[in-house]
């Protein structure tokens, strides 16, 4: 908690050219950025952190965020993994809190 999640995806965000307010979707499950005019693609922004499983949730929970045309961010991805929903995982990236405001970033690709 509070270790940068949503910060980080707001920088890799602007990275990838959205400009607009990135916000944290812990009480809406997820939030989708569009960037409409452009061919690049939209932005899912996903907080499994409320959920203590998805065995008993609308199989359609995260449809609208994890497609093809859309980079995903996922906090708290293990709590979908049993479930097998998530698409291929292409980087894993952890937040640690190392002492005062500074954070360790650990990138391990799959």
């Amino acid at each position: 908690m509070g270790a940068g999640k949503t910060t980080f995806v707001r920088g890799a965000a602007r990275a990838l050219g959205f400009d607009g307010p990135v916000t944290s979707p812990t009480f809406t499950i997820g939030r989708r950025y569009e960037r409409p005019g452009t061919d690049a693609p939209a932005i899912s922004h996903i907080d499994l952190h409320r959920l203590s499983g998805l065995e008993d949730e609308d199989p359609a929970l995260l449809d609208d965020y994890l497609t093809p045309d859309a980079i995903a961010f996922v906090e708290w991805p293990e709590i979908a993994e049993d479930a097998a929903i998530l698409p291929t995982v292409k980087a894993r990236v952890t937040l640690e809190h190392a002492g005062g405001d500074a954070r360790r970033i650990t990138v391990s690709r799959r």
